[in-house]
Parts: structure tokens; sequence; C-alpha cells
């Protein structure tokens, strides 16, 4: 049974009230692949009365009375992705389509959505404690560079009049949050829980922890911005992790120690409760919601990722450590999934953040924590990585011998650095043989070592060799298969010198990306303070940017350089960079003399997924987000 929408669906159930009201961007998809699914369903289970309200119309302040006043409060987020990225494209413009919404329609939703929906609900109700979460409030909850408005904004918790921001993935202090507003407890009480932020006047701030520069020290130096970017990345291991602070006016945000992941157990009682795995009926008339087909027959077996890429929110939402469910709540999901309806026999994906992880990448981590200032795979592996697919290619054995069960593909991201350290080939083997669809997507992202280096990713060289071992493996079965590579331009620290250096590799392997993929400034990232302030974080030496519309166009341009519509761009950046020896007919050539179609374009749509050596193809379809 779906949570109540309406009151009238609160009264079906005999209920003359709600405990909670939980508030969403999203439309209401009650599968375990949204977080607010999730959430409500823990609280459900922690005994608590919850209502469910989504896409409350945010000009009206009736839209969030329609369950009457909540005993308790609220708990509100913008739902699975940010609101900003949900709207807008990398070049600001608005997008044409909303996943999260019914029928796919854009416009459900405010820019911001934390902030309007929490005034909305100060509007209504006026003090009733609100507490804020998902990624939106997590990745803003510290004062953050916001590329939209290019500014540096406040603490999400101070802009929208909150009172708790739960950071994270967010069970274990949600329902320590609810026990403390059920039963009445002072603000002290719910101070001490860990993995939330809140605001004290200066004076209450606690001793312990460690001060990052203020609000108003990061709006006016971007030295200080950097800094303080480098302190909150640093804090957030669950193990080590201490306190932060920031000074904004006269109030102090506290960030408490990271709450400490589920364990093994405790994942599998959470994938366990009773969800619908589908959108509310009420969306039947316009076709449901699309998120849903990515998902719907998909199995999440693991949390957090060490492979820590500097562009990437993961380590800053979920951490770095690993935290996976059991071998038989899997297995006993994947049997739920062969008796739905739909099912065709096809598990789309069994995977998480990273795939391929289903433990801490060294022992060390449970005695220490994760190294500070490290990372577990990059620029090379740690000599105390333990690279080992035995588990997991245990558990995809067991779901590929299911009753009903025709294919089990694997989607989610792998890295193949780690891959490669394995002494087994046994998974790479199989992986080959029964996992892919076709296409292995993969993420090498760039191929200048420069560039690489600021991401936080293996230099390419890594890249290459898992490549070859792939497509050994491919033909040994005498299956056509190919690699779709991830590939970034403009990332800070990217010149177009570096660009023309991807281009000369994407002409090299012979890809043909149809779309490219900017580098987003999103939240509570490495890059994104790369960015803003032109300074690498971890040394506060000058990184170099590419900021304006027409050199970003130009770094895009060169990724597709073989398109009649980018040569103009790609003439004006070789003649920039020096590089008109890459304008002629020789065999290097980037930009043909003659203005014919190159080789490349020419044979383009003859047979677009193959090339002479049958190896690698770039698909359409969008980056995974």
């Amino acid at each position: 049974m779906f949570l109540p929408i309406n009151k009238e669906e609160m009264l079906e159930r005999g209920w003359h009230y709600v405990d909670f009201v939980y508030v969403s961007g999203d439309a209401y998809v009650d599968h375990p692949s949204f977080g607010a699914a999730i959430i409500t369903r823990v609280l459900e289970n922690a005994g608590y009365k919850v209502g469910f309200i989504s896409q409350p119309d945010w000009k009206n302040a009736e839209s969030v009375k329609v369950f009457g006043k909540p005993r308790y409060g609220f708990f509100v987020s913008s739902g699975n992705i940010d609101s900003m990225v949900a709207h807008y494209t990398v070049a600001k413009k608005h997008r044409s389509v909303d996943l999260y919404s019914p029928g796919g329609k854009a416009g459900k939703r405010p820019d911001r959505a934390v902030e309007v929906y929490c005034k909305l609900i100060r509007e209504a109700y006026g003090e009733i404690p609100i507490v804020i979460g998902g990624l939106e409030a997590s990745l803003r909850r510290f004062a953050h560079y916001d590329y939209w408005s290019d500014e540096v904004r406040p603490s999400i918790l101070v802009s929208s009049g909150a009172d708790i921001l739960s950071f994270g993935m967010g069970e274990k202090q949600t329902v320590a949050i609810a026990d403390a507003l059920a039963h009445g407890n002072k603000k002290e009480v719910i101070r001490e829980i860990k993995g939330i932020c809140y605001l004290c006047p200066a004076s209450e701030t606690p001793y312990t922890g460690v001060e990052c520069p203020s609000y108003e020290n990061v709006v006016k130096n971007k030295r200080e911005y950097a800094i303080a970017a480098r302190i909150q990345q640093d804090e957030q291991d669950f193990f080590r992790g201490r306190a932060v602070k920031q000074k904004h006016g006269k109030m102090m945000l506290v960030q408490n120690i990271p709450m400490e992941p589920l364990t093994s157990e405790e994942l599998d009682k959470v994938y366990e409760l009773p969800f619908m795995r589908t959108w509310h009926p009420s969306y039947k008339s316009v076709g449901g919601v699309p998120a849903i087909e990515e998902v719907e027959f998909s199995i999440t077996h693991n949390r957090g990722c060490f492979g820590g890429c500097n562009f990437c929110s993961i380590a800053f939402h979920q951490g770095r450590f690993i935290s996976s469910r059991s071998k038989e709540s899997i297995i006993k999901e994947a049997e739920l999934l062969t008796g739905l309806p739909n099912f065709k026999g096809y598990i789309h994906d069994v995977g998480g953040p990273t795939a391929n992880f289903r433990f801490p990448s060294c022992a060390g981590q449970e005695e220490r924590g994760l190294c500070k200032n490290k990372k577990c795979l990059a620029p090379v592996p740690c000599k105390n990585l333990k690279a080992d697919h035995t588990e997991y290619l245990e558990i995809l054995r067991e779901l590929r011998a299911l009753p009903k069960v025709k294919k089990v593909f694997v989607r989610s991201g792998i890295r193949f650095d780690y891959m490669l350290k394995d002494k087994s080939d046994a998974f790479f083997k199989e992986l080959v043989t029964h996992h892919v669809s076709g296409q292995l997507k993969l993420a090498p992202e760039h191929c200048s070592a420069a560039v690489l280096d600021k991401m936080g990713k293996p230099h390419i060289e890594t890249y290459k060799k898992f490549a070859d071992k792939y497509f050994n493996f491919t033909k040994s079965i005498g299956k056509e298969q190919y690699i779709v590579p991830y590939l970034m331009s403009s990332h800070p620290g990217s010149t177009l010198k570096d660009a023309i250096e991807l281009a000369l590799f994407i002409k090299e392997q012979k890809l043909r990306p149809e779309q490219v993929q900017d580098f987003y400034p999103t939240p509570g990232t490495i890059s994104t303070a790369m960015f803003y302030t032109e300074l690498d974080p971890y040394t506060l030496d000058r990184v170099y940017v590419a900021k304006t519309p027409e050199e970003k166009a130009m770094q895009r341009a060169l990724m597709r350089y073989f398109a009649p519509e980018s040569r103009p761009l790609v003439i004006k950046a070789l003649r920039i960079a020096g590089r008109t020896d890459l304008m002629g007919n020789g065999k290097n050539c980037l930009i043909q003399a003659d203005n014919k179609p190159s080789y490349d374009n020419r044979n383009r749509n003859n047979n677009p997924s193959r090339n002479n050596k049958g190896r690698y193809n770039e698909s359409s379809r969008k980056r995974k987000k």
C-alpha cells in the first residue's frame, strides 16, 4: 500500500492525523532507488504515520495543508537530484523534460525547491519543526558556490529557514530526529545526533571539532573558499571525521560528525521494506514517471565509493566507506522481481555508485578510517588495496541461475583500474561473457595526465590496458561488443592544448561521440571549488579554468572535430593553440585542408557501430546521473 497522498487516503487508513509530512520535489515513486521512498518507509517502519506531498503548488500555502498540521513536523527534499540540475543544462538553458515528474513534464517544481518548500511550510504553520535532507540539502550544507547564480550562497540551512539538516543517506539520523521530536526533547538533545547540521548563536558553539573560514570570508576571498572546501571534504569520514563549524554572521553552522554507515544487516532490512516498486497510480493518465524505467528491475547491492573522483558528489554525500547488502538479501530481491507482472527476464543492473566494490579498499579502514588527503586508486592504486571480485561474482552467478531470469546486466559504473588489480580474471571474463549488453560503459573522462590528476582519475594508460584486455576476451568468445567511454570537456585544468590532446585521442581510438559532456559545477565537490577559485584546494596552486562560453564551446567542438558544424570552432582553437599543423591532409590532421569530410566522417554513416578494428563505439545515450 502506498503512503497516503491526501486527507482522503489518510482517513481510509483509519488515521485522524499524521505524525510527519514528507514534501518532495519529485513525483511519488515508491521504489528503493528513490531516496524519498526509503526515508518514508524507514519512518513508517519506526512506527510513525507519514503523509506524502509530492510537488506541491509552491505559490499556494494551502498545498502543504492537505493532511492538516502534522503532530511532529515536516521532512523536506528536492527529490533525487538537485532542483537546479533538474531544471538547467550546463549551458544554463531550461531542460525540456523532467524524468522525475509525471509524464516527464518539466516545470512541476520550483528552482531551489528545498528553500521554496520550507518557506511555504513556514507560511502555513509558523514555527513547526522542519528537517531538510536529500542531495540538494546535503551538498549545500556549507557556504557554497552556486553555478546558476554565479555567486557564493550561504548554507541552505540559513537560506531555507529549516531547523535541522540531515546529510548523507540519512536513515539512522532520520529515526533519531523523529524520536527526539516525538518525545518533545529540547534542541540540546537533537544537537547531539550524528549526521546532522544545525545553527546556533556563536556563543553556543561547541568546543570540539574544527572551524573552517566563515561565510563572509569565503565570499570575499577565493583562497579562503578553497581552504574551507578542503576542510569540509577531509572530515567526511565517519571513523575519524571531526565536527565542522562555519560562522554565518552571528550564527554558527555546526556539522556534527558523520553518521556511521548502515551495516549489511541494516541495509538488508531497509531494502526489504514493503516498497510498491512503482509510481503512484494517480499518474496513470499521463503515463507514469519516466525515471522508473532505468531502475524498475535493477538491484542496489552497495553504497559509498572509495574512488573519490573530484567532480563527483558521492564522497561528500554517501561517503567513501563501502557498505554492502548480504548475498541472501540480493537474491531475495531478485526473486521478488521475477514475480512482478512487467518482468521480462532481464535484471537491468546489479550495482550502486560503483558496481564492482563490495567491501572497503583495505583492512586498515575498519581500524582507522579512510586515509586523509589520499585516494585509493589515483593516480595509481594504493599498495594496500585489496582487489577481489569473488563475492560479487558469486552473486551474479546465483542471479543468472534463478528461474525466469534470462540475463543479468551490470550497467552501473565499473572501476576498470580496480578490475586490473584483481589477480584473478574470473570476474573480467564472466563480465564480458554474461553481463554486457553489447556496450560496456566506462569513464576514463580524459586522456591528458594533467587533467586526470585534477579529476582524481587514473592516467589513460590504465584505460588502454583495460580496453585491450576487454577486446581480447570479447574476441575469444566470438562476440562483437564495444566500449562506451565517457569523456568530459572543460574540467578545471583543461587548457586548449589538453582539449586538442583529447581530440587526437578520440581520432586515434576511432571514437564517434554523438554527445559530449561539459564539466558541470555542482555544489559540494572539489572540482567545483577549483572552477570557482581557480585554485587546487589541496595545494593552493593555480588551476587553469575555461570559463568563457567561447572557449568551452571550442573544447566541446574539439571532441567532435569530425562533425561539419564543429569545423569553424576547431579551426579557431587550433590557430589559438598554435597547432595549425593539425590542419591539412596528413594522417593525424583534425581538419582537412580541402574542406572535404575527413575519413572518419565519410565512413561514419556506413556502419556507425563499427570501425575497422571493431573496437570502440560511442552511443548517443546521455551520461547517467
